[in-house]
């Protein structure tokens, strides 16, 4: 769903008055990331405006992973083109993923678009608004040079990300380690619009996760397309450990969690360094994708069934209180009813807090669209999720059952629509997992803390997947 973003003041430069810019976020953390730092850049010079309704220029930030991924963003496209044409805003600027996977596509699509701008030309930002604005005739803009600016080699240097205009509330924030993708599954197209794996520097990631924290961030969530992987195309091939050890010790952090981790790339540091907790909480976020041996071969995965059990009981045994999140494709080409049978008994067995499925999209530019039919019908797909997801609601409610009576350290968000405080526990990743609702303690005269406050509240009751809980104490 589209970001609601803060109201920024921009500062001018002298060349003209600033000007209205909106921005239209859509996709997964990553691409919010990019959102910030895009919106760090607008607003040395222009005004960015909480309501894109309110603009002069709006930036749709796109999603292109999958089909439905592609048409959310093609319809928020067309639908800002209208604003344009019906005269309520001047210019319309498309990033993002799609943006970089389909460059001039887009444009010829949407003929309201005045810009295209790839991830690896961020840095152009200002000089592309400057000629959305300054165009005064549709044949002006129909010959700029900028209106397309779209790198053919995705594997961009890493940018580093300091400067950034924060969409996320200010105690949490993401911090992205690397990006592209080495893995090769089969059914995936990020590599062939985010490149291939690229490390961020140590230095560059410090430096960030200090500006992060000085802004008043208690908890990052490092992200990646392979989190884990981290360091291993830099000098000495330092592992993901030695970098959580370093971000464990920046003054005013409070939680670290790990999203996006890559089975094959769990290493026994890793694992240890969960195991000792402190700042790094107990969860781990791994799209583990499949159990069958034979459909993680065909998707092109680089470990079987046994090897992945094996890894969950070791993180099971090995790190108190985890919860595990992961993701599952059902319907993937050639999937059996015996084979998503697997992943029922996976997600029973091995108790799995947090999942989410999703039917397989079948991409024509992957070596899964180019090599496997699409051979397990739409409608088997969504009975297939809808099975794996009811079945993994009983865990999950089981799981916040078994909450009730504990006391546990909540770190509080803010306030729902219905007006309730809330929070989330460090089995909770924000926006995707359950929220704790907060109440007082009876005869409790000082209010409830405020958001980035981590408290101490006993749980008194399990509503579904969320927990209901009274404030015991709160942490300095």
């Amino acid at each position: 769903m589209p970001k609601s973003l803060p109201v920024a003041k921009g500062r001018q430069s002298g060349a003209a008055a600033p000007a209205k810019v909106g921005i239209i976020s859509l996709g997964c953390p990553k691409n919010l990331v990019d959102t910030e730092v895009l919106l760090g850049k607008i607003a040395l010079d222009h005004v960015v405006c909480a309501d894109p309704n309110d603009a002069d220029v709006v930036l749709v930030n796109t999603c292109g992973f999958i089909d439905q991924a592609r048409e959310e963003s093609l319809a928020v496209i067309r639908e800002v083109a209208e604003w344009k044409a019906a005269g309520k805003i001047r210019g319309l600027v498309v990033t993002g993923c799609l943006a970089q996977r389909w460059g001039e596509k887009i444009r010829e699509a949407s003929p309201g678009v005045d810009a295209v701008l790839g991830m690896s030309e961020y840095e152009q930002i200002g000089k592309v608004l400057r000629g959305v604005l300054g165009a005064r005739k549709a044949a002006e803009r129909a010959r700029a040079p900028w209106r397309t600016l779209v790198a053919e080699d995705p594997s961009y240097p890493v940018p580093t990300q300091t400067g950034r205009l924060r969409v996320t509330p200010p105690h949490y924030a993401y911090l992205q380690l690397s990006e592209g993708c080495d893995n090769a599954c089969t059914f995936c197209s990020i590599p062939t619009f985010r490149g291939l794996f690229r490390s961020k520097p140590r230095a560059a990631i410090l430096a960030e996760a200090q500006e992060l924290i000085a802004a008043g961030a208690v908890e990052l969530n490092l992200i990646s397309q392979d989190t884990t992987d981290w360091g291993k195309d830099l000098p000495g091939r330092p592992g993901l450990e030695s970098l959580l050890d370093e971000l464990s010790a920046l003054e005013g952090l409070r939680w670290i969690r790990i999203l996006y981790a890559y089975p094959g790339h769990v290493s026994d540091g890793v694992i240890a360094a969960l195991g000792r907790g402190g700042k790094l909480v107990p969860y781990l976020d791994m799209p583990v994708q499949h159990i069958s041996t034979p459909v993680l071969k065909r998707m092109g995965r680089r470990h079987t069934r046994e090897q992945t059990i094996a890894l969950l009981e070791k993180l099971r045994r090995e790190v108190p209180g985890l919860a595990l999140r992961t993701t599952f494709i059902c319907g993937f080409p050639g999937e059996t009813e015996a084979q998503f049978q697997e992943l029922l008994e996976l997600v029973r067995d091995l108790r799995i807090e947090r999942v989410g499925a999703f039917p397989y999209s079948h991409e024509p530019d992957t070596p899964a669209g180019e090599r496997f039919q699409d051979d397990v019908p739409a409608e088997v797909k969504a009975e297939r999720v809808a099975r794996l997801m009811a079945a993994q609601q009983e865990v999950a409610f089981a799981h916040a059952a078994a909450q009730v009576g504990k006391t546990l350290e909540v770190l509080v968000d803010g306030t729902d629509a219905e007006g309730h405080t809330v929070g989330r526990t460090a089995w909770d990743a924000p926006e995707i997992d359950p929220c704790v609702r907060l109440a007082k303690r009876p005869r409790a005269r000082k209010p409830l803390p405020g958001p980035g406050s981590l408290v101490r509240a006993k749980v008194v009751a399990a509503e579904g997947y969320d927990l209901r809980a009274e404030v015991a104490s709160e942490r300095g």
